[in-house]
């Protein structure tokens, strides 16, 4: 299978199966010299980890990971590091029935297109579950970020159509609380309707918003390699995001030149601007205003309730998807999004250092 590989120099391969022997990727291209352990990767798989909350898929995984290489003495080595994560509660059996038609929502009818047959034991490839090698690798990315004074932050902006309010935006709230917003009134409200559409057998979608602080200016590339289209190639390559947006996004097309520019402004020895509706990057190339992008994401396509669809006999049928799945998708992947950016971010500031003499 292509596509499995993302990056130019700090290169990552994911592999696995949802209801395989494990999951994992290989990061290549991490510089020599970075203390790094097990420890600095399960804080981040602990973020996206299943039956957490009410809200997450009651299948119980611990997600521990394994570093199998490309470390010695605390340290990475320069080579290639293989990390793998065990899959250790499959129930196959509940998916033994979808073999024969196709999931609404899912890839099942485009797998069975391209590749004349599926893994269906929870989607295989395209399940959630592939992600789990991209936060891995972005724990690396986003420790390495941290020396260039690079910060991602990453949470739920809105729960269908609860939204935060930013007045009362908390940065600690955001762990706290089991939606991963930074405000606990928001969480509540979005709590609230979403036990309502578990109660009907439904889902629910939401914003996932990410800021970064602390990039300079003139990382990126200004024709194909442009830093927000190589952000919102990752963002997008997440399953379950169905738009993304950077600054203002489609609000810009409802502005005009004179509210949508940001100005600049010469003020303690360096040039910023005043606003900041590009998001940080101007010409594909970051400017070194905070960088803030956001990515849709869908409601869980399975669900509880009836469902029309198509077997494996072109013969129309109902159907009610059976085994444990999320009633939301956005708390766990925050820290999904916050990964792929940290990796897109630290690959093309490596890129970046053969720019100029």
């Amino acid at each position: 299978m292509a596509g499995s590989t993302y990056g130019t120099i700090f290169k990552i391969t994911t592999w696995g199966e949802s209801h395989g022997k494990g999951i994992g990727v290989v990061v290549d291209g991490c510089p020599a010299g970075l203390e790094l352990c097990e420890e600095d990767i399960q804080l981040y798989l602990n973020r996206r980890k299943p039956g957490q909350s009410k809200y997450t898929t009651p299948r119980k995984e611990e997600d521990t990971v394994q570093i199998l290489s490309g470390i010695f003495e605390g340290k990475t080595t320069g080579t290639p590091i293989s990390m793998i994560i065990f899959n250790e509660t499959q129930r196959s059996g509940d998916y033994n029935e979808i073999a024969s038609f196709y999931r609404p929502g899912h890839a099942d009818f485009t797998f069975d297109a391209k590749y004349g047959f599926r893994d269906y034991r929870g989607g295989g490839r395209s399940s959630g579950r592939e992600t789990i090698g991209r936060v891995a690798a972005g724990a690396i990315a986003a420790k390495l970020l941290k020396s260039y004074g690079v910060y991602i932050m990453a949470y739920s902006k809105s729960i269908g159509t609860v939204e935060i309010d930013y007045s009362k935006f908390d940065k600690d709230e955001i762990l706290k609380n089991p939606l991963c917003m930074p405000d606990a009134n928001a969480s509540k409200t979005a709590e609230e309707l979403l036990d309502y559409k578990m109660k009907e057998l439904d889902s629910v979608g939401g914003i996932i918003e990410c800021i970064v602080t602390g990039m300079p200016a003139g990382v990126g590339e200004p024709v194909f390699e442009k830093l927000d289209a190589n952000l919102a190639k990752a963002v997008m390559s997440i399953g379950a995001v169905k738009g993304f947006e950077i600054g203002d996004g489609f609000e810009a097309a409802k502005a005009f030149g004179t509210t949508n520019n940001d100005c600049f402004k010469y003020i303690d020895g360096k040039i910023i601007k005043t606003t900041n509706h590009s998001g940080g990057i101007l010409g594909g190339i970051s400017d070194g205003s905070d960088i803030i992008l956001r990515a849709a994401v869908k409601p869980t396509p399975s669900i509880g309730a009836k469902q029309n669809t198509v077997n494996k006999n072109n013969e129309n049928i109902e159907v009610v998807i059976k085994g444990r799945h999320d009633p939301i998708i956005v708390p766990r992947a925050v820290v999904v999004v916050e990964s792929m950016v940290a990796i897109t971010l630290l690959d093309m500031l490596l890129i970046n250092k053969s720019s100029k003499i």
